[in-house]
């Protein structure tokens, strides 16, 4: 019902609907703008321009104050130049138009012109310099923002990622790099504009006291028009946003390698076009729709301006006739009327720009705020150095947002360092979960996880992720070079050849090496130029020698052999034994049972609480959930057999 009333909304497309399962306005923070954006009167704008132009210098001070130092000056300069050379118009006009002969007059107005060329070589300069300064400041500015931004999202806790409304935060604040980028040159040209506006206006006030109000009834329409239209903008810029998104997101699809061969296979090409299509015009209908009405408020502020500029010339002609006004003095007011005009439209129409990057620089600051409280714990107290064994004591945990039930309830378990440890159970049961919290990348809820007698929880996270290297069913698989791959498990140590050797041997993948191209230096990339593709074997057994070259002192390996053949499952294996052998501890989870007949020790979970704990052949003989799982996989090979003797 819900998704019909969605598809007849304006607006919402079909595709919108069947893709997405409604329509898609950005929700994703935006609204947090609401308010800031019915306030982007000219008014409210004014009263925050000393505010944005701060928070803009903060950022340029931060990435290079000797740039920020010289686009200041330059700026204040150029306004003031600015000044100065309306007054030597106004000087020369009055030399030329005065009476006596020609050659007097050109005498007499050479100093004011000279004055001129000077000013207009000096803001030629200084406009060089602000431009050479902001270039400079744009890029650092950027970077800085995205560093930091980068920073801290890497170092919150793995609960902050996961958790849905500190995602919506990182989803937005991503624009505040970009947009405190935006906001330097916006603060060039509004300081400028301003400069150059208060300079116009009191050049005005000087020449008569009636041509200041004439300059602001000339721009007041204009200043409407720049602020309904962005106005509008910005309205449908936070509304549309996802639509955008996903219509981009159609067509990066059509060109991903991973999904080029479904879509060849399945003809999925022309499916995603039409959609890709669909979703295009209706967010074309939309900007049609805002074209039209920038068009009729375009339209709108052009004959009030143009009944003011009527009224302003007629005003100036007036005063001439009245004999008020000279005629140098007539000449001088509409250049500076022109110049404050256009000073005023720029200043409402960058104040406005500044102040809608300043919202999404406002994010970021939000973000770096919320990162920080939400980060890992730095420090702590020290980890045994050689602990005999883990104790998980009634420890339960719930993922955030999850109320069904907990992924573990109640959990006491050892696991003893040195050994080979399995953990064994159906999808859902807990295993993976359980050696997250091993890893330390979440805290129980409840219960605690002792290394010997040490609290888990107390202990410096930093050192107790040293102590760890896990291999996960789906690692990451970095888009670089093998040797990369292999040396990313501990990216802290100097990258040492030995070493990548000594991790590849150990793992058992020197063979995945020697079938590619350039070895070790093989791009793990196909759509990169030279880049190579490996196999879902080879990827695991890289995997493997990451976690070798990591050296932890507890491997954890979740479902190591998924992707292998019988032999190189063996093979692995024998190298998860081989890595026991030497005192490392083994975590190793996985659905096939006959794989871990060489556990030291299986615990046996089922919907997050342990069932049953013992050696292999111990639970075999006890009859419960392993033998009864062991059971069920044993038949699987051996029904086989009457069937092909009957053939």
């Amino acid at each position: 019902m819900g998704k019909q009333s969605d598809a007849k909304q304006p607006g919402v497309s079909e595709s919108e609907r069947l893709l997405f399962g409604g329509p898609l306005r950005y929700d994703m923070g935006w609204n947090s703008h609401s308010d800031a954006f019915l306030e982007l009167g000219f008014r409210s704008m004014v009263v925050r321009l000393p505010v944005l132009l701060s928070a803009s210098m903060r950022l340029a001070w931060q990435a290079d104050r000797q740039a920020a130092r010289t686009v200041l000056a330059a700026e204040v300069g150029r306004g003031l130049a600015q000044a100065v050379s309306l007054l030597a118009v106004n000087s020369v006009l009055g030399r030329l138009i005065g009476g006596g002969p020609l050659e007097d007059r050109l005498r007499e107005a050479v100093p004011a012109l000279v004055t001129m060329g000077a000013v207009m070589l000096v803001g030629a300069l200084l406009r060089a310099a602000s431009t050479y300064a902001t270039g400079r400041l744009e890029p650092k500015v950027e970077r800085v923002a995205t560093e930091r931004y980068l920073e801290l999202a890497a170092a919150v806790e793995l609960s902050a990622i996961e958790d849905h409304a500190f995602h919506k935060l990182l989803d937005t604040a991503q624009y505040g790099a970009s947009s405190a980028r935006r906001m330097i040159p916006s603060a060039t040209r509004v300081i400028n504009a301003a400069i150059s506006m208060i300079a116009a206006a009191g050049v005005l006030t000087v020449l008569h006291p009636a041509l200041l109000p004439l300059l602001v009834t000339m721009t007041i329409p204009s200043a409407w028009s720049a602020l309904t239209i962005a106005r509008r903008h910005y309205e449908w810029y936070h509304a549309w946003v996802q639509h955008v998104r996903a219509g981009r997101l159609l067509g990066a699809l059509l060109i991903e390698p991973e999904a080029a061969p479904e879509i060849r296979v399945h003809g999925v090409g022309p499916f995603l076009l039409r959609h890709f299509r669909s979703m295009a015009e209706t967010a074309e209908a939309e900007q049609a729709r805002l074209a039209r009405l920038a068009a009729r408020t375009g339209l709108i502020a052009a004959c009030w301006t143009g009944l003011a500029t009527a009224a302003t010339y007629a005003t100036l002609g007036g005063l001439l006739l009245a004999g008020a006004m000279a005629l140098s003095v007539a000449g001088t007011a509409v250049i500076a009327i022109r110049t404050g005009s256009q000073s005023l439209e720029t200043l409402v129409m960058e104040v406005n720009s500044l102040h809608e990057d300043a919202l999404f620089v406002g994010d970021l600051q939000r973000l770096y705020r919320e990162a920080a409280e939400r980060a890992i714990p730095v420090g702590g107290v020290a980890l045994p150095d050689d602990p005999r064994e883990i104790r998980f004591e009634n420890v339960s945990f719930t993922y955030p947002g999850d109320a069904t039930r907990p992924a573990l309830d109640d959990v006491t378990l050892t696991l003893p360092l040195g050994k080979i440890v399995a953990l064994v159970g159906e999808n859902g049961s807990g295993k993976t979960t359980l050696v997250k919290l091993l890893a330390g990348l979440y805290a129980p809820d409840r219960g605690r996880i002792l290394w010997d007698d040490v609290d888990a929880a107390r202990a410096d996270r930093r050192l107790l992720a040293e102590r760890v290297a896990m291999v996960a069913q789906d690692f990451k698989r970095w888009p670089f070079t093998a040797r990369v791959n292999v040396a990313v498990g501990r990216s802290s140590v100097p990258l040492t050849d030995e070493r990548v050797a000594g991790a590849v041997a150990e793992a058992g993948a020197g063979d995945v090496l020697e079938d590619l191209p350039r070895g070790l230096d093989t791009l793990l990339a196909r759509n990169f130029s030279g880049g190579h593709e490996l196999s879902g074997g080879q990827w695991q057994r890289l995997g493997i020698a990451r976690a070798a070259y990591r050296s932890g002192h507890i491997l954890i390996v979740d479902e190591p052999t998924a992707a292998l053949d019988a032999r190189a499952e063996l093979e692995v294996f024998e190298k998860i034994r081989a890595l026991a052998g030497t005192g490392q501890t083994v975590v190793l989870i996985t659905h096939r049972l006959a794989s871990v007949r060489h556990a030291d020790l299986v615990h046996v979970l089922e919907q997050g609480r342990l069932v049953e704990s013992g050696t292999p052949d111990e639970l075999l003989a006890s009859g419960g959930v392993y033998a009864e799982l062991y059971t069920l996989q044993a038949e699987q090979f051996t029904a086989k057999v009457p069937a092909e003797e009957a053939g």
